[in-house]
């Protein structure tokens, strides 16, 4: 018995110091777990000091108050929701969490959100296997892969980190998971968005058809069933109280919708087009759309083909198709091309049209003198006006024979009328080459019939550069020899032991005809006269040595 007294007393000596202890550390059990409020006093390297109201000062990792890298968004005197997560007991300070307490506070709106029967807004911000993460304001919930979109979608990445509205599917918190879908939203905003539509449709014309009383339910006849022609609007073809023969073409049992056609119970332009349309043939038709690609143009009520912006003008390019037709307006067309399966016919404007360089290239042969204004001058030659519609250009290179093309362009002005000779006609490529130089005979074209490769010619030194010199031959045709052809000794192949107007003798190497140039060598000639020495001396039956041979070639060739 006394025992047992001794065993309380030392029982309930304990719980009263455990009680004693609780309040003076201002412990209470029942805050942990819970979300409190409380005032910042003041920040340190790492943590903030809370007033949470309770005896002991609270402590939040300054982290919780930014995104990593950036300044925590914090001072002293801030009041915040906070969760407790537990009392240090070394010290008696008391562990708090803003992220927790923004999860707590998050996941009891999304239950109240879920009980209701209300959308919640999200963020999708990762993958996983099956799905994707999405962030619900603080507390975290799975989005299933078929729960994204009403169709798959191949890409989700425009939708990723994108604020939207989801629907919670269900949620368990004691194990933390929720999932949402925001297929859900989609299928219900379509269906508020159908059912306004019905709401709104009333019996009559609208834009996009007609509605027909069906003996107490009524059809949609569209603007597209209504006839095989193009109709913009229904008005044209049908008027309020009008009796029409219908088709039933559909049935939606979901929304009874019942769609009609009227197109339906006539045959179908298309049948056997190709035939009626073959290509290459020209017909007559009116334009009934005009587009930013081309023109749409009726052939028959019910077949309109489209004239492609690019077969519109053979000289027109870059022309919206509306400042070339109008809509109404009659046109001559010719088929191009037919496909009856996709029902398409590809119609040109242009082909009933002469092309305008067929028709230049007939009516002017190579060769022939042309006149007109020069309309634009560009770096590398003129532009003459031919016709309306077409120019041919001048190089500048076939400017003058004498001076270089710069040189020579600076002798034209815009607007000025000249005279050219037709070089060239590419119809294919609208090309048309002229030539102004080539209204005179080439003052080069005696000389140039005259020198041949390997010919020796009499030069006029003309310029005096460091890589060789430059002559001119006959005065009429250019030349270069370079430093490595000046002498066969290399202590002669010097540029400055030549004179302007010096004359010398050269071997032509090559003759560029178009350019009109010659390249020239005096080493070649040198080493040529020595072995024509050789071959006259060493043939003879004088006994002169080698030495005489080179000798007199040597003597002869200072004495010319």
């Amino acid at each position: 018995m006394a025992s047992a007294t001794l065993m309380n007393s030392v029982a309930h000596g304990t719980e009263d110091f455990a009680a004693l202890l609780d309040e003076t550390l201002g412990r209470d059990t029942g805050f942990e777990g819970s979300v409190v409020t409380g005032r910042v006093i003041r920040l340190s390297d790492e943590f903030a000091i809370v007033d949470v109201g309770l005896k002991s000062e609270g402590r939040v990792a300054l982290k919780e108050f930014g995104p990593p890298g950036a300044a925590p968004d914090v001072k002293p005197g801030d009041v915040i929701e906070l969760y407790v997560e537990r009392y240090e007991d070394r010290d008696g300070s008391i562990v708090l969490s803003r992220e927790k307490a923004r999860r707590e506070e998050a996941w009891t709106a999304l239950e109240r959100a879920f009980g209701n029967n209300q959308r919640v807004n999200g963020t999708i911000y990762g993958r996983v296997k099956g799905g994707f993460t999405v962030d619900l304001g603080g507390a975290m919930a799975f989005l299933p892969g078929s729960q994204v979109d009403i169709r798959p979608v191949r890409d989700v990445g425009p939708l990723m980190g994108q604020p939207q509205p989801f629907q919670i599917l269900k949620m368990d918190r004691a194990r933390g998971n929720i999932v949402v879908s925001r297929r859900a939203v989609l299928e219900e905003t379509r269906a508020e968005q159908r059912s306004e539509l019905i709401q709104g449709l009333k019996e009559g014309i609208t834009d996009y058809g007609a509605f027909v009383d069906l003996g107490g339910v009524d059809g949609l006849l569209h603007v597209t069933d209504i006839a095989w022609k193009r109709i913009n609007h229904p008005s044209e073809a049908l008027q309020i109280g009008q009796p029409v023969r219908v088709q039933v073409i559909r049935f939606n049992s979901d929304t009874q919708r019942i769609s009609l056609g009227m197109k339906q119970l006539e045959a179908d332009p298309w049948e056997n087009v190709a035939v009626k349309y073959p290509a290459s043939a020209r017909y007559t038709g009116r334009v009934t759309n005009i587009t930013d690609y081309g023109a749409f143009v009726e052939l028959e009520p019910g077949v309109e083909g489209l004239v492609h912006v690019s077969e519109m003008s053979w000289t027109k390019k870059n022309v919206h198709p509306g400042k070339i037709v109008a809509t109404s307006q009659e046109v001559d067309v010719m088929v191009l091309d037919v496909d009856s399966s996709k029902r398409r016919i590809s119609l040109g404007l242009k082909q009933v049209q002469r092309n305008p360089w067929e028709q230049f290239q007939e009516e002017n042969k190579v060769g022939s003198v042309i006149e007109g204004e020069i309309r634009n001058i560009t770096e590398f030659g003129l532009f003459i006006g031919l016709s309306a519609d077409i120019d041919g250009m001048v190089h500048m290179s076939d400017l003058s024979w004498d001076e270089a093309g710069e040189a020579a362009m600076a002798n034209y002005e815009k607007g000025q009328v000249v005279k050219a000779k037709v070089l060239d006609v590419d119809a294919e490529k609208e090309r048309i080459s002229l030539g102004i130089k080539q209204l005179q005979e080439d003052p080069a074209a005696d000389t140039l019939a005259r020198v041949q490769k390997g010919a020796i010619v009499t030069c006029v030194v003309t310029a005096v550069q460091t890589n060789g010199i430059e002559v001119k031959v006959d005065e009429v045709l250019n030349g270069f020899i370079r430093r490595a052809e000046l002498a066969r000794d290399k202590a002669e192949q010097r540029p400055e032991r030549f004179a302007v107007g010096e004359k010398v003798d050269a071997k032509v190497v090559a003759v560029e005809r178009a350019s009109r140039k010659l390249a020239l060598t005096i080493r070649g000639r040198e080493v040529e006269e020595d072995k024509q020495a050789i071959t006259e001396y060493g043939s003879s039956d004088s006994g002169a040595s080698l030495g005489d041979i080179l000798g007199a070639a040597i003597r002869r060739r200072t004495t010319d």
